[in-house]
């Protein structure tokens, strides 16, 4: 196996420092439009690691880098802008395909929070039959959130429950990072886009629909010691997957955003500082959520300064094989302590980076195996959580 790493931010190194510990492949390059940013991902590792520059925008860039390395397979850790010409590049390759997060969703044009208009993965669900046709796979949303979640979904339907009424990725930490007054602990580019989207629901019956960001509030209680935490409806991947492969009959995200992330996003919104469409200042054109971005920090250099635990995981209520009412939380939490002394990387790009050196290995070794685009609820899920088991970090499950 030859792999492509597209992006050397915190989740893409992060990756690095994971893959770096396993055998499984023959070479590994880490691809940056930053190409420092790339050599310092790689800095200290053996040969099998190689930095170099990318366009993640072009799909001819990443396509040519390919075909430079003969890449077997291409993991897209960019944003998700990204997503469609990493996607396509990797195609024209003939290399298979892995992202964390799907191709961006487009509100309905007169009813956004009833109806749904271009849903998140649908550009690359459309392209499913010409992957299956050329035999390639497109492995989508192997993060953990979507990814580790999804499998927990496809091992309760498989393993602890009869029927299912409902699944309900559940997500919350008691991060804390000191120094500043607010510093999101992941992309801010990415959680603008999820958390002012409308959020997406599944009910069986009624199908894919849309409701107003942050919206039905519950208290839900996380384990390991960071206890309850407010989460609202948010715009996810999971309930654009799940549904595809596993029955039941509701499927929600909801985040724990807290009070004032919430209000700093809607403020953001108000004065259209979320925007990607560029606006003139003075001579230069910007897009005032990249300058967002821009004033806040990397989250991948806060690890230093963060304190606390992360939590994901699947919330799932039915009817046991026992034919017993039923109701489970199956969840993984790092502590940054933990994260930081292991790896030197923080909790929450850790935690989303493991997921797709596993699903790697489980193709290396043939254990995984399929073609078109499918998403991680497709696989049996067992193998892939007894291998986070085999990397030092276990998930667990509570019953409710």
């Amino acid at each position: 196996m030859r792999i492509l790493f597209v992006g050397a931010g915190g989740v893409g190194s992060a990756a690095v420092a994971i893959a770096a510990r396993r055998s499984f492949f023959e070479k590994l390059v880490v691809a940056d439009y930053d190409l420092a940013r790339a050599e310092r991902a790689v800095a200290g590792l053996d040969d099998r690691f190689v930095a170099a520059r990318v366009d993640a925008s072009s799909a001819e860039a990443v396509a040519a880098l390919c075909r430079e390395h003969g890449i077997t397979h291409v993991l897209n850790a960019v944003d998700p802008r990204f997503v469609m010409p990493v996607f396509e590049g990797a195609f024209a390759a003939g290399a298979d395909y892995l992202d964390m997060a799907m191709s961006l969703s487009k509100p309905h044009p007169v009813r956004p929070y009833q109806e749904c208009g271009v849903k998140l993965g649908d550009e690359q669900f459309a392209a499913a039959d010409r992957w299956a046709e050329a035999g390639r796979l497109a492995l989508v949303g192997i993060g953990v959130e979507p990814g580790m979640s999804d499998v927990f979904a496809r091992y309760a339907a498989d393993e602890l429950f009869s029927t299912i009424d409902e699944i309900g990725v559940r997500d919350g930490a008691n991060l804390t990072v000191q120094g500043y007054d607010f510093a999101p602990t992941f992309s801010i580019w990415t959680t603008i886009e999820e958390c002012l989207n409308p959020p997406v629901i599944w009910e069986s019956g009624r199908g894919w629909y849309t409701t107003e960001p942050f919206s039905e509030p519950e208290v839900f209680d996380f384990p390991e010691g960071i206890g309850p935490v407010e989460c609202v409806n948010v715009e996810h991947e999971e309930v654009l997957l799940i549904p595809r492969w596993v029955k039941a009959g509701r499927v929600t995200f909801k985040y724990g955003l807290g009070a004032e992330f919430i209000e700093v996003l809607k403020t953001l919104h108000k004065l259209g500082l979320d925007s990607t469409e560029p606006v003139r200042v003075g001579g230069v054109s910007v897009a005032p959520r990249d300058v967002v971005a821009a004033c806040l920090p990397d989250p991948a250099t806060l690890g230093d300064r963060m304190r606390g635990k992360t939590c994901a995981g699947t919330w799932v209520r039915g009817t046991g094989k026992d034919g017993s009412p039923r109701e489970v939380y199956l969840y993984h939490v790092v502590d940054n302590e933990w994260s930081m002394a292991e790896y030197g990387h923080q909790a929450v790009v850790w935690q989303t980076a493991i997921n797709p050196v596993i699903a790697l290995e489980l193709l290396a070794a043939g254990t995984w195996s399929g073609s078109g685009v499918l998403g991680p609820e497709a696989f049996a899920p067992k193998p892939f959580l007894d291998k986070l088991v085999e990397y030092g970090s276990p998930w667990a499950i509570r019953e409710q």
